[in-house]
Parts: C-alpha cells; structure tokens; sequence
C-alpha cells in the first residue's frame, strides 16, 4: 500500500509540475523576403485566421493612433484558438506594433516591455478587466507573443567563386550574383492557461507551434 501511494504521489507531482508556470516557446527563420513584406503579414492580425495553425477566427476590435510612418495598427484582437479539433476557446490580446520591427500581444496580467517611445501611437492600457477585455475577457493568465524582425542585405558570392570554371574559360567574366533581401524573423511566445485541462493539451502540440507559425 506505501509503495502504491508514493508512486501516486510521484505521478502526480509529475503531471503537475510542468503546468506549475508558463509555457515558453522560440523560433527563428533567416527569410528571403524583405523586412517590409513580412512585417505587413505578421501585422495583418485580421486575416491570422487564413493562415495561422490552430487559429480559427481573427478579429480586431481596436486600432491604434496613426504611427510616424502615418499608418494605424491593431491595438486590441480577439482571437478564438481550437486544438485538436476538440476544444476551441476565445481570448482578447492587447497589441503593439512597432513598425516594421516588433509586433507583440499581450493578455492576462501580462504587460508590454516596450518603451513608451516606441508605441507611442498605441493609447495607454487600462488598468483592470472591466475596461480592458485583455485582462478579463481570456483564457490565459499570461500571455506574451512578440515576433521581431532584422533586415540585412544578403550579397552572394561572385559567380566565378561558385563556378571557377568560367574563370578558366572566359576570362572577361565578370558577372556577379545579384544581392537580395533578406530578413532574420524571430517568434518567442510565453504562455500559461487558467485551466490546466488545456495547459496539458497545448503541452503535446506547444514543441512544434511556433516552427509551425514561422512556416505559415
């Protein structure tokens, strides 16, 4: 009976622990694709559910104030997450988007490690959940998702250096690849449910959501 009630216990200490406090999650892609493009695809919060894993609807409830660079930005998002087919729920992230750099989203008792600086054009979050549905209106006791992007110009080697042979055959060859653009995409994701029914289900599937968000 001792040895039964200790390997009970030990099972249990076991299935507890990992949900004790959040969840952590980080990818990085080096994409042939300029910085621009990729940040206006990251920053389309509207249109998450056409693409993102797990994502079933998007919808921004709020825009931010126009930027220096004269756009708007999401500033509040509901988003309704299923998994498995089985279970879908709903949650209401406060965003910040710095332009062309950084677009993060918060909830729960979360808050944005920005400087006030760069989200100046975003208005100042409330303080409790009765006037801001992102600290309420979710099922995530925090939550902080930030993808940031570097741009950095890629220039390859010379052709005569990935083909000496032309070198030998034609010595006015002077041709050069061109240079492209490409961009250093980073997605780090900090997470933990109220529920610890659904922090053990996105513990089978968290290893591989944000390879799975990049690739999207």
């Amino acid at each position: 009976f001792a040895a039964g009630h200790q390997r009970q216990q030990q099972q249990r200490r076991h299935f507890i622990n990992p949900f004790a406090g959040p969840q952590s999650l980080l990818a990085t892609r080096t994409l042939p694709y300029p910085s621009k493009l990729i940040y206006s695809i990251i920053s389309d919060v509207e249109n998450y559910s056409t693409f993102l894993p797990y994502c079933q609807s998007s919808t921004v409830t709020r825009t931010s104030q126009p930027a220096p660079n004269g756009k708007t930005y999401p500033e509040e998002a509901k988003l309704v997450i299923g998994f498995n087919g089985d279970v879908s729920e709903s949650f209401t992230s406060r965003v910040y988007c710095v332009p062309e750099t950084i677009v993060e989203a918060v909830s729960g008792r979360t808050e944005t490690q920005l400087s006030p600086d760069e989200i100046a054009h975003h208005s100042a979050r409330a303080p409790d959940g009765s006037e801001d549905a992102s600290r309420g209106d979710t099922v995530l006791t925090h939550l902080m998702t930030r993808w940031t992007l570097r741009q950095y110009p890629y220039k390859p080697p010379p052709a005569s250096a990935l083909h000496p042979e032309t070198v030998h055959n034609n010595h006015h060859e002077t041709s050069e690849i061109p240079s492209q653009e490409k961009t250093d995409v980073t997605l780090a994701v900090e997470f933990q449910f109220a529920n610890p029914v659904y922090a053990a289900l996105s513990s089978a599937a968290a290893p591989r959501v944000a390879e799975k968000m990049i690739d999207a």
